[in-house]
């Protein structure tokens, strides 16, 4: 009896011993999955040195415009991109009245905290229009936020990305690269849709190429700058 008791207890130790070493090993696995990402580029990090309109509180960036507004603008990064990386598409953005909220993302990926908006948005009572914007997987959980929170928000904004969720297209604006044509497959709907030529994936953002996604025909700049007008023109007609 003795004997079938202890070899009872040592595969207990065994089990317990296999379970603690497979999760050590996951959690390893993920702690490096997360810990490759996209950088910031210069660029990106002049706006957040230079520009005394961009204050960082705790995970957000907050671009203000030069005057008082009352619409602002909530972004998620895309998956495994420093937030910093968005800095000079926010900052032309905030120059067309937006006040600008980057959410800097746990492990950088906006799945792991979809509601973000409603904290910011109960940190900003004197902004009376919301819109929700995101790029990649940061549009597809803007997406989800927007579907879910329909009442708090103006409008969705996608970049490199399609409705996720069921939330209005003619609410929705979505832009994307001609190059990028993984979003053009999926969508299907077609109100509000602007195709930049000769942009890609990555270029709404300042992070350096990204694997998978084909050179861009245009730059960054040029991208970004359509990418600002499309928007600005996209609110302007909400707020007809």
């Amino acid at each position: 009896m003795k004997t079938e008791t202890r070899s009872r207890h040592s595969r207990w130790k065994i089990a317990v011993c296999a379970l603690l070493a497979g999760v050590a090993l996951a959690a390893a696995g993920f702690f490096w999955y997360v810990s490759d990402y996209c950088r910031a580029d210069e660029i990106a990090l002049e706006v957040l040195a230079q520009d005394s309109g961009v204050t960082v509180q705790d995970d957000l960036t907050i671009l203000s415009p030069s005057y008082p507004t009352d619409t602002g603008l909530i972004f998620y990064p895309g998956a495994k991109v420093e937030g910093a990386a968005y800095l000079p598409l926010l900052d032309r953005l905030r120059q067309t009245g937006l006040t600008c909220i980057l959410v800097e993302m746990p492990f950088h990926l906006a799945i792991f905290d979809a509601d973000a908006a409603e904290d910011v948005m109960e940190q900003f009572p004197d902004i009376q229009h919301w819109y929700i914007a995101g790029h990649s997987l940061g549009g597809a959980m803007a997406s989800q936020f927007a579907a879910d929170h329909p009442e708090e928000i103006d409008g969705l904004i996608l970049l490199g990305a399609y409705l996720y969720g069921d939330y209005p297209p003619a609410d929705t604006l979505t832009v994307y690269g001609s190059l990028n044509q993984s979003v053009e497959d999926k969508l299907d709907y077609t109100k509000n849709v602007v195709e930049i030529q000769g942009g890609n994936h990555a270029q709404f953002g300042n992070y350096g190429p990204q694997k998978g996604d084909p050179p861009a025909a245009i730059s960054a700049e040029e991208q970004q700058a359509q990418t600002v007008e499309t928007v600005a023109d996209f609110i302007a007609r909400r707020r007809e």
